[in-house]
This record gives structure tokens, sequence and C-alpha cells, in this order.
């Protein structure tokens, strides 16, 4: 079996910066076992595997170790393939996944912005491995899929420097942390050691939730974000109510084929 792969970097527009993705598309699906091998042998943060269904495209996102409900870069990744190596026909894709209908929009300056599902947070009690684990006593925490920690500045958001064995014991699947930004309008960063992903470079899902809080706090639709990971990524957010809307660029790293 041959298996197409491309690597490309996303929420940036020039490669060693960004979010690496892996994008495998496929003929058909073949078993899990597969799939999962394939993402633990990339050791990428997320590897998307997709098959074309008459026009629309069935997505799936894997971690090392473990299959994701919902993945933004990987998302935009895999539309960067399709759209410069798969059919570059289309200003829009249709993605189905595991959480619903997900679209991408090739606009004409190259931002592809992803229609996303809201993921409003809500006030929740602090675990005492949570403030063990990020050595640092927020202003905030609520809970959606995952923690969303709030501190007061960008600089202590840069500072923290998690234990990952405590965070690894929560139950959610990451730990985000977030404040305003200097010169967007908030940062952030992503924890996600249960799923084998320590820090996340640049994590469209995350803002899911991460929208909606700083829309309303900052009386805002349209929003500018950064995540301050070591390779750092930039994001383009609008609240929508019930959906967000998460734009960004990319940049082809790699291509090539795997062998099974």
């Amino acid at each position: 079996m041959e298996i197409p792969i491309y690597q490309v970097d996303a929420f940036t527009n020039r490669v060693f910066s960004g979010n690496p993705a892996a994008v495998c598309p496929l003929k058909e699906w073949p078993g899990d076992e597969i799939l999962q091998g394939i993402a633990a042998e990339n050791n990428l943060s997320e590897t998307a595997f997709f098959v074309n269904e008459n026009g629309r495209y069935h997505l799936r996102w894997f971690t090392p170790k473990a299959e994701v409900d919902l993945c933004g870069h990987a998302t935009l990744a895999a539309a960067f393939v399709i759209f410069n190596f798969v059919d570059t026909s289309p200003g829009s894709i249709t993605f189905d996944t595991a959480s619903g209908e997900l679209t991408v929009n090739r606009e004409s300056s190259g931002l592809l912005s992803m229609d996303f599902p809201s993921r409003r947070a809500s006030s929740c009690s602090i675990p005492e491995e949570l403030i063990k684990g990020l050595e640092k006593k927020p202003l905030e925490v609520f809970l959606s899929r995952d923690y969303l920690v709030v501190y007061e500045s960008e600089e202590e958001v840069k500072a923290i420097d998690p234990d990952m064995a405590l965070l690894k014991n929560l139950d959610s699947l990451g730990v985000i942390i977030t404040a305003p930004g200097k010169t967007a309008d908030f940062v952030s960063r992503f924890f996600a050691p249960k799923v084998g992903v320590p820090e996340d470079p640049v994590t469209g899902s995350a803002h899911c939730t991460l929208i909606p809080y700083w829309s309303e706090r900052l009386k805002k639709r349209r929003l500018r974000a950064v995540q301050v990971s070591s390779r750092g990524g930039e994001l383009y957010c609008e609240d929508m109510g019930n959906r967000v809307k998460i734009g960004g660029y990319a940049a082809l790293y790699m291509k090539g084929t795997i062998f099974l």
C-alpha cells in the first residue's frame, strides 16, 4: 500500500513556524490501527486523514496516541492540501467530521477561513493538580472540553513551565492558558499531555473556547490572536454566536509517500 503524505505548517505563511501537521489523502479507509500507527510514526501533534465522498470530504484526526474529536491546524492543513494538490477549482470545502460539518473558505489573499463550532466554557472549581501543574495561580478558570486558565499578562503566559505529569491526570483533554496580548487582542498556549501532545504550537480547536471568552470580555466580534509557543502562530478570529471563524495561512514543508 502506498499513501501520499504532505507536511504543512499551519497558521503561518512560512516554514519552521506555526504548527506542523501531516495530511494523508486516502482512496478508502484502512483499519484504525493503520491510521494510529501512521500518526505515531509521524510523531507530530496531529495527522489528518481524508477520503473524498461525492465531493465532500470525510476527515479524521489522530495524535500519536489517540483519535481526537476536533483539530483546527490539521483541518487548515488538509484544506491547504486539497486546494493546492487535489482539487484546485473550488473556493470552499466541506468536511464531515466527528464534530459535524466543517467548512473552509479560501479568500483572495490566500487566507483560509474555517467555520467551527463555538465551545463556551463555564465556571468550575479549580483542581489542585491544575494549580500545581502550572505553578502559578490564575485569575479565573473555566471548563469546556479543555480547562481555560486566565492570567493577567502575556509575560505570565510565556513564563509558565508546566509539570506535564500533573496535567496529564486532569479530567479534560487539555489545558489552555491565556491573557491579553501586547500587540494582539489575546495570546494563548495549549498543553495536552494526556493525548501525547505536551505543548501544541498553535491550536485551532482551543480557539473555539478562546474566541467566545475574549469576544465577550473585549466586546469585539473580530479578534486577532497569537499563540506564544516557541514556534508561534497567528489566527484571525470572529465570534458568530453558535459558531466561530478561525482564519490562518499555511506553508508546505514536505510531500512524499508512505509505504506499507
